[in-house]
C-alpha cells in the first residue's frame, strides 16, 4: 500500500507531537513529585538541582526543620576548614569520654548507647580514636558520641560562622546531641533544603576549603550506611554521597548523586510532622528514583 507524501508527513509530525506531549519536562517532574508528597500525611520539602545543567526543582525551600542529624555534614566541613588551617590534624588522636556540658548552664549531661545508632565506641570509653575515625563515624553510622566530641573541639559557632561565609544563612548548628536542657528551651539545630542545596552544591564543585578536602568529605559520604531514602530505589551503579537525618516523626536525606556517565547532581529531601514514617520514606525514595530517571533519559 502506497502512503501519500503528505499524509506521511502528518504522520511524521503527529508522531513528533505526541513523543514531545509524553517527553518529561522539569515542570511536569515538579507536578509529578508535588502530587506523590501531597498524598502523604506530614510537611516536606525538596531541593534538586542538575549540576550539568543547572536544571533546578525547590518546594518548600526555605520552610525550616529540626536538622537532625544533617547538621553533621556541617560540622564535617569545619573539621576540614579548621585541619586545612593548622589548628589540628585529622591524624591526632582523642580520648574517648561520655561526659559533655549543656549550652544552657554547662551542666554534665552523657549519652545513652540505646539512643544511638553507633555503640561500639562506648565499649572504649577512655581509649584514644583519631579525629578522622570520629568524623567517619559521626557521618557513615551518624555516632552521637563522635559528633558530640567534635563538636566540642570545632566549636558550634564557628561551624554556623562558616555556614554564613558559605552562603547557607539558615542553618543554625547550636549544640550537640541530648542535650536535654537545651531542648527543653528550643535551642534546637535546624536547617532548610536550601542550605543544606547549597553546601552539598559547593562541596561537588570542590570549593569548599580546597578541592582535596572536597574530595575526601565525599568519599566519606559515600560509605554512609543508612540507605534507604534516596539511594533506595537507584540502580547498583548509581553513587549517592549523602547524609541521613531522623528523629521522632522526622526523616531527612541529602546529598550528591553521581551518576555513571559524569552527570552529577545535589538532592536534598526533607520532612516533618510524620504519622507514618516508613510511608514517608518510600515516598521520598519514589521522588529520588523520578529525579534519577529525569536526569539519566538520554532523550531529554
Amino acid at each position: 500500500m502506497k502512503i501519500h507524501p503528505k499524509l506521511s508527513i502528518l504522520l511524521c509530525n503527529l508522531f513528533l507531537l505526541c513523543a514531545c506531549s509524553n517527553r518529561m519536562t522539569l515542570d511536569k517532574l515538579k507536578d509529578q513529585i508535588s502530587s506523590t508528597l501531597a498524598g502523604q500525611p506530614g510537611d516536606f520539602s525538596v531541593a534538586f538541582k542538575d549540576l550539568s545543567t543547572g536544571e533546578t526543582i525547590l518546594i518548600n525551600e526555605q520552610t525550616y526543620f529540626h536538622a537532625a542529624s544533617t547538621m553533621k555534614t556541617p560540622v564535617m566541613i569545619e573539621v576540614y576548614k579548621q585541619a586545612a588551617a593548622g589548628v589540628f590534624s585529622l591524624n591526632d588522636s582523642f580520648v574517648l569520654k561520655n561526659e559533655f556540658r549543656s549550652i544552657v548552664d554547662s551542666s554534665a549531661f552523657s549519652l545513652k548507647p540505646e539512643d544511638d545508632s553507633e555503640k561500639e565506641l562506648y565499649r572504649h570509653l577512655g581509649e584514644k580514636r583519631t579525629l578522622y575515625n570520629l568524623v567517619y563515624e559521626m557521618i557513615i553510622m551518624s555516632s552521637n558520641l563522635a559528633t558530640n566530641m567534635v563538636i566540642e573541639l570545632v566549636n558550634a559557632r564557628n561551624v554556623m560562622q562558616t555556614m554564613r561565609q558559605l552562603g547557607a544563612n539558615k542553618i543554625q548548628v547550636l549544640r550537640g546531641v541530648e542535650d536535654s536542657k537545651a531542648y527543653a528551651k528550643g535551642f534546637n539545630n535546624v536547617t532548610t533544603s536550601h542550605d543544606l542545596l547549597v553546601i552539598f552544591e559547593k562541596m561537588a564543585r570542590g570549593e569548599i576549603v580546597d578541592s582535596a578536602s572536597c574530595d575526601a568529605m565525599i568519599k566519606i559520604l559515600l560509605e554512609q550506611q543508612f540507605n534507604e531514602i534516596i539511594p533506595a530505589r537507584l540502580p547498583k551503579d548509581v553513587k549517592v554521597a549523602h547524609k541521613t537525618g531522623n528523629i521522632s516523626h522526622v526523616q531527612h536525606d541529602s546529598g550528591i548523586v553521581f551518576l555513571p556517565n559524569g552527570k552529577k547532581y545535589v538532592l536534598v529531601l526533607l520532612s516533618k510532622n510524620l504519622p507514618d514514617e516508613d510511608k514517608a520514606k518510600k515516598a521520598m525514595a519514589e521522588v529520588s528514583e523520578m529525579i534519577y530517571k529525569y536526569v539519566s533519559d538520554p532523550d531529554k
